[in-house]
């Protein structure tokens, strides 16, 4: 379900965080498309982090740390590569007033980032919102093999040892498939919602400018894989 909004103006940080605590989301049509619709799936897709898959050999790369990981380093550049055409993917939804919007969530500390860097360069990532116990994905890209698929087994390794609840994905794709992703019902995501926003949950476990080896971030996820 998607409802347009008109009155663009009056969407603001404090009303896009209220949206998410609703079960609503914002979307464009395109990155020309001026104008915002709030979308509530009838079936949501979630990563339960107590079932994220990860294969063996993702496993190694993760621990061979390939890449470094940093977290809220380069918010610009991790929504500008998520804005570029990606493998099956050719257009972007993220327009001015998505990047704007976030920007100021991001300036806030609502909005995290987890990127993967590799000589001096930013080659993946993922950006996503925080609220309680709740983690909302909402983009992610690559410019290597693997780039992305690490910063997410990172981002999962941070909500596990922070206390968070819920990995909200937002739809189920192949790609997140075969990390666990189910979709639930509109209903029995909202029990999940509420469940994660009743529950302090802290993203910074691990500060922000701490290195976590990929050896180190596969631990609280084979605990319970």
């Amino acid at each position: 379900m998607s409802r347009p909004s008109d009155q663009l103006a009056e969407i603001t940080p404090e009303v896009l965080l209220k949206a998410y605590a609703c079960g609503i989301f914002p979307m464009a049509e395109s990155a020309e498309d001026p104008g915002l619709y709030w979308i509530e799936p009838e079936m949501r897709g979630i990563i339960p982090l107590d079932g994220f898959a990860i294969s063996s050999r993702l496993a190694r790369t993760v621990r061979s740390d390939r890449f470094e990981i940093r977290v809220d380093h380069d918010f610009e550049g991790v929504i500008s590569g998520c804005a570029e055409p990606q493998d099956g993917r050719e257009k972007t939804w993220i327009n001015k007033r998505i990047r704007s919007l976030y920007g100021e969530l991001f300036a806030r500390g609502r909005c995290h980032t987890v990127e993967a860097w590799r000589d001096g360069r930013l080659v993946g990532g993922l950006y996503g919102v925080r609220l309680g116990g709740a983690f909302f994905g909402e983009s992610m890209f690559h410019r290597e093999r693997d780039a992305s698929k690490v910063a997410l087994v990172h981002l999962v390794a941070r909500l596990k040892v922070g206390g968070f609840r819920l990995l909200d994905t937002q739809f189920v794709t192949a790609h997140l498939k075969s990390f666990g992703a189910a979709e639930v019902s509109r209903r029995q995501y909202h029990r999940l919602l509420d469940q994660a926003l009743a529950c302090q949950a802290d993203f910074y476990y691990w500060p922000k400018g701490r290195a976590v080896t990929g050896a180190e971030a596969l631990q609280p996820i084979s605990q319970t894989s």
